[in-house]
């Protein structure tokens, strides 16, 4: 798996390159947005980790140059990283596709499994979102949503599908069974009207951005 880390902190470039190495994976790394954009097209990385404040204009940059990858070349996932919480930024970043895609909070990287698991994880074509993101999304919701109609529990279930969690996942964090999971899902798919003729990864997808939107 080839990774391309763009962060213009030496200390925390190189502390992020350690970490992704130690898992397994081949990391270049560069320091700012320019690079990271030439870099991107040419080698076309399996995964783009970036941080959103970057050189050249120390603005938006690697944010940019991310949301662009997203439209230009899919097949690049993207895991943005941010110093701090702007649920504004998770939805420029996801759009209308939650698939290839992860929004992290810096101050919690420094656990090295969290990371690389969020990597593989949009690597693989699924999401990985920070759960203090996605709080912070839900708390914006509108009174008129129709999620609403979930129940505590399915709600907790597709919290964790937000973050990229599968249904073995799920159930080894709710301390419950893959089966009563299962059937959380099959309620949630039904609440928000996700028609079976649909693929079961698809639906996932289109349940996450309607809980992300709201």
């Amino acid at each position: 798996m080839r990774i391309l880390v763009a962060e213009d902190q030496a200390l925390i470039r190189e502390g992020i390159v350690r970490l992704l190495e130690r898992g397994g994976m081949e990391v270049e790394a560069v320091d700012n947005a320019t690079e990271l954009r030439a870099r991107a097209l040419v080698d076309e990385p399996n995964v783009v980790v970036t941080d959103i404040q970057m050189p050249p204009g120390m603005g938006d940059d690697g944010l940019e140059v991310a949301m662009e990858l997203r439209r230009t070349h899919p097949q690049i996932g993207v895991v943005v990283l941010s110093q701090y919480l702007d649920d504004r930024y998770a939805l420029d970043l996801v759009g209308d596709r939650a698939e290839g895609v992860g929004y992290l909070l810096k101050e919690k990287i420094a656990r090295g499994d969290m990371l690389v698991d969020a990597v593989r994880r949009v690597a693989e074509g699924g999401s990985a979102l920070d759960p203090d993101v996605i709080a912070g999304l839900v708390g914006r919701r509108r009174v008129d949503d129709p999620l609403a109609h979930l129940t505590p529990r399915e709600r907790d279930v597709l919290a964790l599908m937000a973050e990229g969690h599968s249904n073995a996942g799920i159930a080894a964090v709710l301390f419950v069974t893959v089966p009563a999971v299962e059937r959380h899902v099959t309620g949630i798919f039904t609440k928000l009207g996700l028609q079976q003729t649909e693929t079961g990864q698809h639906r996932r997808v289109l349940a996450v951005l309607r809980y992300l939107g709201g």
